[in-house]
């Protein structure tokens, strides 16, 4: 795989990856069908776009046909407590996908992912456990996180079983929020903590306020079906939703960060009747099979 040094120590794959592992060379190098679990920062242009330093640790599985100019070309060569840097620059990673960059990287960016290989694990079993306890302990993080900033500015918030938060400016005369009932709601999006705005349907007088059928678990973030419920129609307020009643590791947009909390200002415009479902079309519908992947280490977004 590796074809060359350079006078910075950095080596390339054979696609043209750029890298350099830092390793003691004790234990053993990680096999195909086992799992990295590592802490990553990716840079853009020399400013940190994502760090999982103090957040949930990426898992990556081992695999024989690693994708083409990609840091995944380098996870074959890895061991316990490796250190790693690989670098890729923008027009090359135009040129070998064939695609089109996304807006927020340019022809001359280079793209730096530094990462540090804290275990191995050797069969799925292992790596769903250990992603099981790491969820339970990015969950506890998110709470507190949330939880301090509601304390810090004197919030005055309530919060669920789930774990939302919620600061109730007006409860409401209308119907309650719950579950089966179709709900239409104006909001405003906000980064945490920096109150950045990300999205909204407020601002524009023609804009439609977004429905969604309260339990049904569609359409919406499980922070919105979970905080809401503590409203009427007519309601207002702000719902505090640490990232794992978000979007989870599965930003939504650039300017959304993997396990990243969020706020939403909101205004229940109408809560009624859900319409009945629609009827199910032939006797013996196909239910496509639906899992999970594990999260992915990626040089970009």
């Amino acid at each position: 795989m590796m074809a060359c040094d350079n006078n910075n120590g950095l080596k390339k794959t054979k696609s043209g990856l750029l890298y350099k592992i830092i390793s003691d060379g004790k234990g053993d190098v990680v096999k195909r069908g086992q799992f990295l679990k590592v802490k990553f920062v990716q840079k853009i242009r020399d400013s940190i776009t994502y760090t999982s330093e103090g957040a949930m640790p990426a898992y990556v599985r081992v695999d024989s046909a690693q994708p083409n100019y990609n840091a995944a070309e380098i996870f074959g060569m890895l061991r316990k407590g490796d250190s790693a840097i690989t670098i890729l620059l923008g027009d090359s990673i135009e040129s070998k996908s064939g695609k089109p960059l996304p807006p927020f990287i340019k022809k001359k960016d280079k793209i730096t992912l530094s990462f540090r290989v804290l275990d191995i694990l050797p069969t799925e079993e292992a790596f769903m456990a250990d992603r099981v306890k790491e969820a339970d302990n990015e969950k506890t993080r998110e709470i507190k996180t949330v939880e301090d900033y509601i304390t810090t500015n004197k919030i005055n918030a309530q919060k669920t079983d789930a774990g939302t938060f919620v600061k109730v400016e007006s409860v409401g005369d209308g119907p309650a929020v719950d579950s089966g009932k179709l709900v239409s709601v104006l909001y405003r999006g906000k980064l945490f903590p920096s109150g950045k705005q990300f999205e909204t349907n407020m601002d524009d007088p023609k804009a439609k306020p977004i429905q969604f059928v309260v339990g049904e678990g569609t359409g919406i973030i499980q922070g919105w079906d979970d905080g809401l419920r503590k409203f009427k129609k007519g309601g207002k307020g702000s719902l505090y939703i640490p990232a794992f009643l978000a979007y989870g590791d599965q930003p939504r947009g650039p300017s959304q960060k993997p396990f990243e909390n969020l706020m939403f200002d909101v205004e229940i415009v109408d809560v009624t009747d859900a319409p009945p479902p629609a009827p199910r079309q032939g006797k013996n519908p196909m239910m496509p099979q639906m899992r999970l992947p594990a999260p992915k280490v990626k040089a970009t977004k």
